[in-house]
Parts: structure tokens; C-alpha cells; sequence
């Protein structure tokens, strides 16, 4: 409870503008690399605004889409536990204003700015949260299941605020890597989704409805 009150009433954006060091924003173009697996990791980065995805590739060269990221959220943490490269690479799914972080000024701030250390713990905590359940969506949810939860994330239902219905055109290439699924088995479930009235696309955007919620609940 401490760490959402402190989250509501702390805005990341209108406190590291007051800073004076350490601290680098910069905008991004759609697919646009931020950061790539193996550079040095020396930072955390915000996003301001946009959206990101964190992807692995493996020694036989095979990718795997392990996070979706939007505005508010921060990511290349791992540099505070010790990493010294970067495990995945980032990517950005959309235009992005994003801002970097030196790894000692956020050490330093964690330290002496008690709002902000709310806002990053109530920050890991989620996203750890998220993993769990993105474990136990792939172990026991068939691939359409997974695809309608994706569809819905991206439309931010059930986080605080209004979930966006119509959200930036994602390709079906991507939604298949995160689901674990094939192109094939993406294009199949949404033009199923379209036709019981669940989702609206075109070639520039994506409107999911609440509806679709069914085929998540749906035992």
C-alpha cells in the first residue's frame, strides 16, 4: 500500500528533470535499438513515453520476445545486481522519448530519496509479478489464450487508469515470439478475434475490446 500511494504522488519525469547529472534523454524511431545483448550495462533507462521490447537470442540464434514495456516503466535494471553486459536486447516498438540513468546516480538517489525508492521497489516487485505469470500463462494455456492476454497487456486492462483500446499496430511476427506460437497459428486467432467483434485492426492500429476478456476466463 505504501509503495502505490507513493507511486501516485511521485512523478519519475518531474523529478530526474530536476537533476543535474547523470541523466541523458533521447527519442527513438520504431525499431530503433537501444541497447543490444552483450554491450556493457552501466545504466537504467525510463520510458517517458513509447513503447519497448526486450529480446534474447540464444547460441543457435533462435529469438525470444522475454518482455513488452510502455510509458512509466524502467528497464535495464540488472546493471544494480551486478550485471555487466546486457542479457537482452532492446528495441523500440514505437516512436520513444526515453531517459537514461548512470548506474551511481541511481544508487545514489535509491539512497537518499526515500519516494523514489518506492516507486523502483513497487516497480521490480511488478515486474516480477508479470514474469510469474507470463511462466504460468506459456505452461498451461493453449496459444490463443496466451495471444488474447498479450492483446490485452498491450491495452494496459487491469492496471490503474483507463486500459487504451486502440493501441500502435503490433506485427504478427512479434505477437508470435512473445506468444510462442507460428505466424501462421497469430493470423488464424486474430481474424477469429475479428469476426466475434473481440478486436478491430488495420494497417496503422489496433482497438481491443473488453470482450476479449472472455477467452482469457473461458475454462
Amino acid at each position: 500500500m505504501r509503495a502505490t500511494k507513493a507511486k501516485s504522488s511521485f512523478d519519475p519525469n518531474v523529478f530526474f528533470a530536476r537533476a543535474d547529472r547523470g541523466r541523458a534523454v533521447a527519442r527513438y524511431r520504431k525499431n530503433d535499438c537501444i541497447f543490444a545483448q552483450g554491450d556493457p550495462a552501466d545504466s537504467i533507462f525510463y520510458i517517458q513515453d513509447g513503447r519497448v521490447k526486450l529480446t534474447v537470442l540464444s547460441r543457435q540464434a533462435k529469438e525470444a520476445v522475454v518482455a513488452m514495456l510502455g510509458t512509466g516503466d524502467f528497464f535495464g535494471e540488472g546493471c544494480l545486481a551486478g550485471q555487466l553486459v546486457r542479457m537482452a536486447t532492446a528495441t523500440a516498438l514505437s516512436e520513444c522519448t526515453i531517459m537514461e540513468l548512470a548506474k551511481r546516480e541511481v544508487i545514489r538517489v535509491l539512497r537518499e530519496e526515500p519516494r523514489f525508492s518506492d516507486v523502483f521497489v513497487a516497480h521490480l516487485l511488478s515486474r516480477n509479478i508479470k514474469i510469474e505469470e507470463d511462466l504460468v500463462d506459456q505452461l498451461f494455456n493453449s496459444s490463443e489464450k496466451r495471444l488474447a492476454r498479450v492483446l490485452l497487456l498491450l491495452a494496459n486492462f487491469g492496471k490503474p487508469g483507463q486500459p487504451k483500446l486502440v493501441i500502435p499496430k503490433v506485427s504478427q511476427e512479434t505477437l508470435a515470439e512473445i506468444v510462442g506460437t507460428t505466424r501462421s497459428r497469430v493470423s488464424f486467432f486474430m481474424n477469429r478475434f475479428r469476426k466475434m467483434g473481440f478486436i478491430d485492426y488495420n494497417g496503422l492500429s489496433l482497438e481491443v475490446h473488453s470482450s476479449l476478456l472472455t477467452v482469457v476466463l473461458n475454462e
